[in-house]
């Protein structure tokens, strides 16, 4: 053979095989599934049932990732931590989970300290939290609180919380004599009077039930200042190598989230989390009785979600939580849950249809 024409079709030929295998590589890169999808939820339970809230225990009860994923052979495996977000994010950073449900603080912290992690999901907005205090102790507001022992998880959502109604007050931290309890320590401590008070969610509400703590505030009585939000988080490994899997994912999530915002199932979800918990009889319904689920467990990324998100960044970073703050917008990643929602959108206009043709 001509070694001219050997060099001419080398020269043409070569930018093809290249190109060819390029796409054979993407074609086989974009159908490739993985094995398992890890999933991390901080664990709420008081009981040995775990128990995650929210959105987590009606995909769990109601199996719905599992079904979704069972023809391709993928296991959803889901990790409880009693340790919460900053053992979350310790699992996060060893490549030990692909996606978590946390609470914004455990989610910001890990976004600044350089965890490659995307926000798919809102989970839960507007989260209420109280002030428990020593019966009789006289702490009647915020600012009662200087010098006195409060007990808080930190690196969790209760600390953010507590860090922005302290905030309303013009009050920090150090202002404070501050103690790192898990919420179990902090209310066994509370009502032992080792300490003179606690920030937390609806389990004092027990303790106040017992005559063991006085409750002279929550968020509510602050305009919302302090309220927390849950977020589900994906890996950028995963989602960047997985994109279509991490799309049904979102897409079956939806089905939870329906369910739940549905007022029909109100009362069925609180009395199903309350006997997985084990929590005392009526724990829940004294504390989201008059909340309105369609608006509590709301999964869109809107401005308003994000604004929220933003401050709770800003707070972290002035009170000194995390070393530097940064934008919540560059963290978003939200052409799956658009797909969901529109998907979701279109199915609904679609069975509309008939309905409306025959009028």
């Amino acid at each position: 053979m001509n070694n001219r024409f050997v060099r001419v079709f080398g020269a043409f030929a070569a930018p093809v095989l290249v190109g060819l295998l390029t796409t054979f590589g993407q074609l086989a890169h974009a159908t490739e599934l993985p094995k398992e999808i890890r999933i991390a939820v901080p664990d709420l339970s008081a009981g040995n049932k775990p128990t995650g809230g929210g959105v987590v225990d009606v995909l769990r009860v109601q199996n719905i990732f599992e079904q979704e994923f069972a023809a391709d052979g993928i296991k959803v495996q889901w990790n409880f931590f009693k340790g919460a977000g900053p053992v979350i994010n310790e699992a996060l950073a060893n490549d030990q989970i692909d996606f978590a449900y946390l609470g914004d603080l455990a989610a910001i912290i890990g976004k600044a300290n350089g965890l490659d992690t995307r926000l798919l999901s809102a989970s839960a907005r507007n989260i209420k939290y109280y002030l428990g205090v020593v019966p009789g102790s006289g702490i009647k507001t915020l600012s009662d609180l200087k010098g006195k022992r409060v007990a808080v998880f930190k690196g969790t959502a209760n600390q953010l919380s507590f860090n922005a109604a302290l905030a309303t007050e013009g009050l920090k931290e150090r202002d404070l004599q501050v103690i790192n309890l898990d919420t179990n320590a902090a209310a066994a401590a509370l009502a032992a009077k080792q300490i003179d008070a606690t920030w937390s969610i609806f389990d004092l509400i027990a303790l106040n039930s017992r005559g063991l703590a006085d409750l002279p505030l929550s968020t509510d009585d602050l305009n919302g200042e302090g309220s927390a939000l849950t977020v589900l988080l994906g890996t950028g490994k995963f989602v960047d190598q997985y994109p279509e899997v991490t799309a049904r994912l979102l897409k079956a999530q939806q089905k939870a989230v329906n369910w739940l915002r549905n007022d029909d199932n109100k009362a069925t979800y609180l009395q199903r989390v309350t006997e997985r918990a084990n929590y005392p009889a009526g724990l829940l319904e004294k504390s989201y009785g008059d909340d309105k689920f369609a608006d509590l467990f709301d999964p869109r990324l809107d401005q308003a979600f994000l604004d929220h998100l933003q401050k709770g960044v800003n707070i972290a970073a002035e009170q000194r939580l995390i070393r530097k703050g940064f934008q919540v917008k560059g963290w978003v990643q939200s052409e799956f849950l658009d797909a969901a929602l529109n998907d979701q959108a279109a199915s609904a206009a679609v069975a509309a249809t008939p309905a409306q043709a025959s009028r």
